[in-house]
């Protein structure tokens, strides 16, 4: 079965259901329902090597991720998937591990399959790599840096907004002892992080504990021994926030090990706010950074370039929110309770 069959159930030319099958905009919608009906009724899957040899595109978007085993990574591609498909793409996922090694193959299969544009979802990228895929022409997206470069979009992550509602939350709750787990300090993201918490500390009028600030690695192994290390300081914070949700989640969990109650004992924040933030024990209080936002903005960057008519440059930088979700792992520093006004005695007549 191939169009010609299409064609002669629908009653239309060859040409009619190639621009349907293509979502060509000036076919007459009534004649596209009919077509897309035959379709379906004869249960034909277009040959979509065959249509990008003939039109010269490939309709697929790459997307580049730094691991699997991160919740946030697959609600991510979860996303992009969504948003591409609306759009008329399809995907292709390749996954890094932060190997340059892997990162070489990934930009090999993007190119093997001739992809339209690809999204960078991860760090560390390097030069003579990127250097492959600007030669082609191939419009790109990363998050937070990327080259000045034609074709390159990049989401900008509003860090401070996120972590300054944070770190605000705690000092309201009465926390001065606050400490941060960041992630590998070589990201760019982590360390916008850091300076993100480090001017809201200062910004509270809480100066910031040098040793309190330690080192992650995004992993909930990571999570449980730096919380193993701030525990034993002979003075321990009383809050941890922490670079992401699975660094929170391994907190958590060493705080459960050594029979310290969350928040009773210890505040703990997370930030991403992944799907099982909702379900850890306790619910997480996490700063959000919306999956779909990213997954969309991507899509968008990657079609404005590859779709643009007009001379003008497309869109270079696309703003991603964040915002603070209080749930249960945060409370008031242990020993001390919430000061309740007294309500004045009334007077004697």
């Amino acid at each position: 079965m191939d169009i010609r069959t299409i064609a002669r159930v629908a009653n239309v030319s060859i040409a009619t259901v190639s621009r349907t099958i293509n979502h060509v905009p000036t076919v007459n919608p009534k004649i596209a329902k009919r077509v897309w009906e035959v379709i379906e009724e004869l249960n034909y899957f277009p040959n979509t090597q065959a249509r990008a040899l003939v039109s010269g595109r490939s309709k697929i978007f790459g997307l580049i991720i730094s691991e699997i085993t991160n919740p946030f990574f697959p609600e991510l591609i979860q996303g992009f998937e969504d948003v591409a498909i609306e759009s008329g793409y399809e995907i292709l996922v390749s996954s890094t591990n932060y190997d340059p090694k892997r990162m070489a193959q990934c930009i090999r299969r993007m190119l093997e399959r001739k992809v339209e544009g690809v999204a960078v979802m991860t760090f560390g990228i390097e030069e003579p790599l990127l250097d492959q895929l600007a030669q082609r022409n191939i419009p790109l997206v990363f998050i937070d840096v990327g080259p000045p470069s034609p074709g390159v979009s990049l989401l900008k992550v509003d860090y401070q907004h996120g972590i300054r509602q944070g770190v605000q939350h705690l000092a309201a709750l009465g926390h001065r002892k606050i400490s941060f787990i960041t992630g590998p300090l070589r990201l760019h993201s982590a360390q916008s992080r850091l300076a993100a918490f480090t001017k809201s500390l200062k910004e509270c009028g809480i100066t910031p504990h040098p040793e309190w600030i330690v080192e992650g690695d995004h992993t909930l192994e990571g999570g449980v021994a730096a919380a193993e290390k701030l525990l034993a300081f002979d003075e321990s914070p009383t809050a941890i926030m922490c670079s992401n949700d699975m660094t929170a989640i391994g907190v958590l969990h060493h705080m459960y090990r050594a029979n310290l109650r969350v928040p009773d004992d210890m505040s703990v924040m997370g930030f991403d706010n992944i799907h099982i933030a909702e379900v850890t024990t306790p619910p997480l209080t996490t700063i959000q950074m919306s999956r779909f936002e990213l997954a969309r903005a991507a899509v968008t960057a990657l079609r404005a370039q590859v779709e643009s008519a007009s001379s003008l440059a497309p869109q270079r930088e696309y703003k991603i929110a964040t915002e603070l979700v209080v749930r249960e792992s945060t409370g008031f520093p242990k020993g001390t309770l919430p000061q309740v006004p007294k309500r004045p005695r009334k007077s004697k007549a």
